[in-house]
């Protein structure tokens, strides 16, 4: 079983980047997508169809042109979720979850911390977002998290380790992420991956995709259950859609 993620920044810009030609050749069971910036009537869904993924979710926020997030299957969930309940989070479109037999996946797409206001509504998310998840697990211990979490972990994650004052990098994101991880999920790319320069995001200035000046803000955390059943996990960072890159989790069924 292949899970991608892949936050598109656009996904009608990434659309007349090639990303259907993409879709074909990657062939993930599930996409999850982050950053889609589109409401539903506003796509053209026959092309994901004709792709092979007949069952598609859109999650958008309520303001248009922002945010949202979405899931593409080659076969049919048993349940889909979108949001969360969680009022103060589902308006920006950011939490849609897809329930198979085995396994439950979910397209996240953790806010940035672009200013203070936006900061404290990030760590407002985080926390109940935790909350969330917790109790969530009660009831689906199988579960994979996709997504962009807008945090890199630990220092091997971005490329100056340095920018300690910026958001994405600051101590309090990094010990929240490393608590979430620590309640019983997978780093999966950190499990079969300890070497440095592997990014999933690079800033549009100073030419720091081409430089590789990184951060890897994006991940597929995994649920301790299904240890056994991880494959492999990987990034294509050659896909250029966006200012992202897919990341790839592969699981046996």
């Amino acid at each position: 079983m292949k899970v991608i993620s892949y936050n598109v920044n656009g996904i009608r810009a990434a659309l007349k980047k090639g990303f259907i030609d993409w879709l074909k050749a990657a062939n993930p069971d599930v996409l999850c997508l982050q950053e889609i910036k589109a409401q539903e009537d506003q796509l053209d869904l026959s092309v994901f169809e004709e792709a092979g993924y007949s069952y598609n979710y859109w999650y958008s926020a309520q303001k248009k042109g922002y945010s949202g997030v979405a899931i593409l299957c080659k076969e049919k969930p048993n349940n889909i979720v979108f949001g969360t309940g969680i009022e103060s989070m589902d308006f920006e479109g950011r939490n849609l979850r897809v329930d198979f037999d085995t396994v439950s996946i979910m397209s996240l797409y953790l806010p940035s911390g672009t200013n203070s206001a936006r900061l404290e509504f990030k760590f407002k998310f985080m926390d109940e977002f935790q909350e969330y998840v917790t109790e969530l697990r009660k009831e689906v211990p199988n579960l994979i998290i996709c997504g962009d979490y807008n945090i890199c972990h630990e220092e091997i994650d971005i490329h100056n380790p340095k920018m300690k004052g910026v958001s994405g990098f600051l101590p309090e994101e990094r010990v929240w992420l490393d608590t979430f991880i620590n309640t019983g999920f997978i780093d999966s790319f950190r499990f079969f991956n300890k070497e440095p320069d592997h990014y999933s995001w690079w800033s549009y200035r100073a030419n720091a995709r081409n430089n590789n000046k990184g951060w890897r803000i994006d991940y597929h955390l995994v649920t301790e259950t299904l240890k056994d059943r991880l494959e492999r996990a990987y990034i294509l960072p050659e896909a250029k859609h966006s200012d992202h890159c897919p990341i790839v989790v592969e699981l046996k069924k």
